[in-house]
């Protein structure tokens, strides 16, 4: 049987050892603070290699036919969105039960692309990202035929970027009406979503708020 200081030796041996293990422990890779693109954006805060899985979109999984009732009402001048397609039956909407991943904004030049995999979406690093750089990835917001005059000015891009092509939309220039798709509701895109799974390329877009 153990004595009372051999007791006291393992306790301590105990704390030393998760001591040492917490040390070991990486910081978190994000965090949410004001941006100078726009509102609230996501900051790395430790360098994060290109590659990375940063972090999961998250939010309340609903369908397409759902999200539009949700949102029916919603102000067609305003570009907040937290919709993100995930496949032609669910719709992930981040404004309900989000994380981090929702405030992460849209960059013409971006850092980062989604990845969808097993009906779950993740941010990825595309560049090396520096520790305290703003992450961002092409919402390519989808354009539809019935969106108003100044859709353009209302999805507006400010990334300050050289690359910068002045709209989160996509295609960047209004298409003509002949070349219009069927109406569809637009959602906050992903720049070519990788499926790893199935090995191909699908491209998602994200909705606006209708």
């Amino acid at each position: 049987m153990p004595t009372k200081r051999s007791r006291k030796q393992e306790r301590g041996k105990a704390r030393s050892s998760a001591r040492k293990e917490t040390e070991h422990f990486e910081p978190r890779p994000v965090e949410t603070r004001n941006s100078g693109i726009h509102g609230r954006g996501v900051y790395a805060t430790r360098a994060i290699k290109k590659g990375t899985r940063i972090i999961e979109y998250l939010g309340d999984r609903v369908s397409h036919e759902a999200a539009d009732k949700r949102y029916e009402d919603h102000d067609e001048n305003d570009n907040h969105t937290f919709l993100f397609i995930v496949d032609k039956k669910t719709v992930i909407d981040a404004g309900i039960g989000g994380n981090d991943a929702r405030f992460i904004n849209h960059k013409c030049d971006p850092n980062c692309e989604s990845e969808i995999k097993k009906g779950r979406v993740f941010i990825i690093a595309t560049k090396n990202i520096a520790k305290g750089e703003e992450l961002g990835y092409d919402y390519q917001i989808g354009r539809e035929k019935d969106d108003p005059e100044n859709v353009d000015e209302i999805y507006a891009c400010r990334c300050g970027s050289p690359k910068c092509r002045g709209t989160m939309l996509w295609p960047p220039k209004r298409p003509s009406p002949r070349k219009r798709r069927k109406k569809k509701v637009a959602r906050k895109s992903a720049k070519n979503a990788s499926s790893r799974s199935g090995g191909r390329k699908t491209k998602t877009k994200a909705r606006k708020k209708k």
